[in-house]
């Protein structure tokens, strides 16, 4: 959240080890949301309603300016009972917001009514109606495999109600770190406060949708809806009927438990997500630390009413080296890859745009992949011979490039009665099958394919590479992927970029600019 010219940072910590337990909400400070300085823990078990755990939640501003915090707990010992709790600030003149009180009426919601006490969770920023009313979610699970976003209204964040019926609910499993937004419909990137719809304001609400995201426990990646809040019936809809089944996502990676927030400073809405490590348990010990935020990126809703757009906010830019390098109009032949030279690179932003001479040589997408990106990537790495494609970046690459990531695009030719008009498709694929030598690595492809128009033969493509981070955005930020990596040679001097063309048609690399990046602060205090 923003207070007072501070964006604040609460995130799930371990303070006694770089493994999950003994949870509890650390809190960072921040002027530009890229220099950061720790300050001590601001919630920590403390009363019997957090006793075993203080779990995740979210931030809401009140009408008169001051922060409160909704946040789960755990109250059992034996068994993690969920139970949702309020936080307020002892001094709200502290721009800080370095202490938290609980008051003493705590739990404020409990779960009630025939609702799973260990699935119970995560409670969202509340926004308020033109009754005076706040309202929030919960993440829950009916039955076996119903995930439900239960709404809960209160006029003081002390007594709260659960309305009759869930917001919204589907067969996917447990929903954790619900997240329920506006968004505006105009094509504007302008961000859209919480609670800045009024009930009766007919003309604002239908310049906005809303969006629907939710955490799959079971799957372990985050998906949306786009849709129609109707406030009278307390129901959201989906604008696809087969949104629920076939998932959006913000992040095609490793990228989960997000959060957005509205940020007043600048009137955008800021999304950030955590990605956890890859290599072992041991490692992490060894290192001393576990887990990552993403670089937080601004969302908006895309033109065309479908899906959110991502790119990392303007601030990441300060970062850059003042001398960037660049490529211009570069052919890149079938089987041929071409160094990007004069940065080191282990550290690096870089922004590419390829232009594709012909895509005659698209291969037909086979129907049975049509809706599977990750299998289409497994079964046609980056290594693998196509049409018009893989093409794109080797990433934190070797010299001999024993050690590579690669991230990719691939077109094929819409599969026979497969939909979309016959329009190409885009596949997005970041493969790190090759990032390191070391065995002992968790390796996935992660794919997505993107919704963009390449009948021109120009796409984008920006990646932003951090030692074992790779973050990647293609077609203007259509589809992201983030992949955690971990070279054992391709370190600090000896990571190199390359790009690169395995297909059969030829490539151009209408620009590219890579600028090495410097390390933002990130103090204790």
């Amino acid at each position: 959240m923003y207070y007072k010219g501070w964006y604040h940072l609460f995130y799930q910590y371990n303070p006694k080890g770089a493994v999950w337990g003994n949870i509890v909400w650390a809190h960072s400070v921040s002027r530009d949301l890229i220099n950061w300085v720790a300050l001590k823990p601001a919630i920590e078990p403390s009363i019997k309603a957090d006793k075993y755990g203080c779990w995740s939640g979210s931030a809401t501003m009140m009408a008169d300016g001051t922060p409160v915090i909704m946040y789960t707990g755990v109250n059992r010992p034996d068994v993690n009972y969920q139970v949702q709790n309020v936080a307020l600030p002892r001094n709200r003149s502290d721009p800080l917001l370095r202490e938290w009180v609980k008051p003493g009426h705590n739990p404020v919601i409990v779960p009630e009514g025939g609702i799973n006490a260990t699935q119970f969770r995560d409670p969202t920023t509340a926004w308020r109606g033109a009754d005076g009313h706040w309202r929030l979610l919960v993440g829950s699970l009916a039955g076996q495999s119903r995930g439900v976003a239960y709404v809960y209204r209160s006029k003081d964040f002390r007594r709260w109600t659960r309305a009759s019926q869930p917001l919204h609910s589907a067969p996917t499993g447990m929903w954790e770190c619900p997240d329920f937004y506006p968004v505006t419909a105009d094509g504007r990137r302008e961000g859209v406060d919480t609670s800045a719809v009024v009930d009766d304001d007919v003309s604002a609400a239908a310049r906005v949708k809303y969006v629907l995201k939710n955490s799959l426990d079971l799957r372990r990646y985050d998906y949306y809806t786009v849709g129609t809040y109707d406030r009278k019936a307390e129901r959201y809809v989906p604008d696809n009927p087969t949104g629920d089944d076939h998932h959006l996502r913000y992040d095609y990676g490793n990228f989960y438990a997000s959060k957005t927030f509205y940020d007043p400073a600048k009137r955008r809405r800021i999304l950030w997500g955590w990605a956890n490590e890859s290599d072992t348990a041991a490692d992490d010990v060894a290192k001393g630390w576990a887990g990552i935020q993403a670089i937080p990126r601004k969302v908006w809703l895309d033109p065309s009413g479908k899906q959110l757009l991502q790119w990392p906010i303007e601030e990441v830019e300060r970062l850059r080296g003042k001398k960037p390098v660049t490529l211009k109009d570069r052919v890149v032949k079938p089987g041929e890859h071409v160094e990007v030279t004069g940065i080191q690179t282990a550290q690096a932003d870089v922004e590419v745009s390829f232009e594709v001479a012909s895509l005659e040589a698209a291969e037909r997408l086979d129907p049975a992949m049509a809706y599977d990106a990750q299998r289409l990537c497994s079964a046609r790495g980056a290594d693998a011979r196509g049409g018009v494609g893989p093409f794109g970046l080797w990433v934190l690459a070797s010299a001999g490039l024993e050690e590579k990531t690669a991230v990719f695009f691939r077109v094929f030719r819409a599969a026979r009665g497969g939909g979309g008009g016959g329009k190409p498709v885009v596949l997005m694929c970041t493969d790190p099958t090759k990032s390191s030598r070391n065995p002992n690595l968790y390796q996935p492809t992660f794919a997505g394919f993107v919704d963009t128009d390449i009948t021109n033969g120009k796409i984008s493509l920006r990646s932003l590479i951090d030692r074992s981070v790779v973050e990647s955005f293609g077609a203007g930020g259509r589809a992201c992927i983030l992949s955690r990596v971990y070279p054992s040679l391709a370190i600090g001097k000896n990571a190199h970029v390359y790009v690169f063309n395995n297909g059969k048609a030829e490539i151009k690399v209408s620009q590219l600019t890579a600028w090495e990046m410097k390390k933002p602060l990130m103090n204790g205090a």
